[in-house]
């Protein structure tokens, strides 16, 4: 064993798995070594592993031979007394080096790391071997089912075991193990999507099944997850998520006001991405939230992610707590959102029908009053959907991202007179108000707006993802909407 040299990690042509050399102090009596010390790990490219259980392999005689198997979890193998030889296969469903094996001797100074879905196997080189593991998920019955097994002599494998299988000590189960070309490959972790009724909730959903990935989705709302419950979330196998991607919110602003509203408000956007965000941090979980330009209370024309909290509304103050309580969890990704469109109830539908009621001859509207002091720009859900896709495929950094249309900033007034020309060529029926000539005679609380809700793309743009002018995307929404497509 070599003593006394320096932590460093070496690569082995498998993404994610890495061989990491130890620091091992020794003298007359022995030797000692820090075998896993999180802050030096992860400065090495290790990913922080979010340990939950230790187990140990005690192989009593050299040539105990263990594998292939591949496990739904990410673990750190380390030796405590004697030597392995190791094999690793990429098992993984869609990876690029997908067969490639990588072989490699470990004692108390050479540990590796293995990602979920690298086949795992080894060969004792010595008596009393003890083979040590650290995990990121407890075993279940359930991740059980999704094991992934492949067989120790396959010779497309080509492994050069230094003791010949014949020769070594091997379970029953592992030499009844399928050949790589029939092996079932390991499928990513699940991804929950919450809301998924709304707006957003549908567009991730087309989205997954345009990509042919929706297999790999669960999708549930507030009828069969309400995440505001803790009682909920029992229901669910945590480990077998790696990304939450929660569109559910309350997003009735005013009724929010009110107090029964205020109540169901808090519950569904504070409490409930509270309760999530926990959760998703026990078990190593990316959430993914989306926020609202009702967090800031409209003062600066552009909003970027940096600028303190400051809403104006109940539902703004709820969004916020949310905000803050997903920054918490150490995986997360917070989209902030304005002005959103998508399939279902909004502003752009509801401008639709009004412009058909002034363009219809046997219809008393003559005209509408819309807000011409609030000023944004709209946020079309299949586009933020795709941005939401883009962050997770491209690991960017978990942070806050504001996601709108890009494009000119303009009024809800401005945006009417579009729909309204572009439907049915009547724009000129759109009459500018202020916002409190508009609620002037309204009945009941009515919560304060930002005036303005314009965000600042430059952070999403550095990742390389390019939301597409609002007003490009409009055109091709109402188009979609006068084919029935939509």
């Amino acid at each position: 064993m070599e003593f006394e040299k320096d932590l460093r990690v070496e690569e082995t042509g498998i993404e994610g798995l890495k061989v990491v050399e130890l620091s091992v102090h020794g003298d007359s009596r022995g030797w000692f070594k820090e075998n896993w010390q999180r802050a030096k790990m992860v400065s090495l490219g290790i990913p922080d592993l979010r340990v939950v259980q230790n187990n140990v392999s005690f192989n009593a005689e050299r040539g105990v031979t263990r594998g292939i198997h591949a496990e739904p979890w990410d673990k750190f193998v380390s030796i405590a007394t004697g030597s392995v030889f190791g094999a690793w296969v990429d098992l993984r469903q869609g990876s690029e080096t997908f067969g490639r094996v990588f072989t490699a001797t470990l004692d108390p100074s050479r540990a590796i790391y293995v990602p979920r879905g690298v086949g795992n196997s080894f060969q004792a080189l010595e008596d009393g071997t003890a083979y040590t593991y650290l995990v990121d998920a407890h075993w279940s019955a359930e991740l059980k089912r999704t094991y992934t097994f492949v067989s120790l002599a396959d010779p497309e494998l080509g492994i050069q075991w230094p003791i010949p299988l014949s020769e070594a000590t091997l379970s029953e189960a592992d030499l009844h193990h399928p050949m790589l070309a029939d092996v079932v490959p390991m499928a990513p972790r699940r991804t929950l999507v919450t809301g998924c009724r709304g707006q957003l909730g549908r567009a991730v959903r087309a989205l997954a099944e345009e990509r042919g990935i929706a297999s790999s989705f669960d999708f549930c709302d507030i009828d069969t997850f309400d995440m505001s419950d803790p009682g909920a979330y029992s229901r669910y196998d945590w480990d077998l998520y790696g990304t939450v991607i929660n569109c559910g919110a309350w997003t009735a602003v005013d009724k929010a006001e009110t107090p029964e509203g205020r109540i169901s408000c808090w519950k569904a956007n504070a409490q409930g991405p509270a309760l999530l965000a926990r959760t998703c941090a026990e078990h190593g979980i990316c959430l993914v939230h989306v926020s609202s330009d009702y967090v800031f209370d409209g003062t600066r024309e552009v909003h970027d992610e940096d600028e303190p909290l400051s809403p104006l509304s109940v539902y703004g103050q709820s969004k916020a707590a949310g905000d803050l309580a997903v920054a918490g969890c150490p995986r997360h990704y917070v989209l902030r959102s304005s002005w959103v469109i998508g399939d279902g109830r909004n502003f752009v539908r509801t401008m639709v029908g009004l412009s058909d009621r002034v363009a219809d001859p046997g219809d008393a509207l003559g005209h509408v009053t819309v807000v011409d002091d609030q000023l944004g720009r709209l946020t079309f859900t299949e586009d933020m959907a795709r941005a939401i896709l883009h962050l997770l495929d491209t690991h960017a950094a978990y942070g806050t991202y504001d996601c709108t249309g890009s494009g000119a900033v303009r009024s809800w007034a401005d945006v009417a007179r579009a729909v309204f020309e572009q439907r049915n060529g009547n724009g000129a029926a759109v009459r500018p108000v202020s916002t409190a000539e508009y609620y002037a005679s309204a009945k009941g609380p009515i919560a304060p707006r930002p005036v303005h809700s314009a965000l600042s793309l430059a952070k999403l743009e550095a990742t390389g993802f390019h939301m597409p002018d609002w007003e490009q995307s409009l055109t091709s929404y109402l188009s979609e909407l006068m084919s029935g497509r939509c």
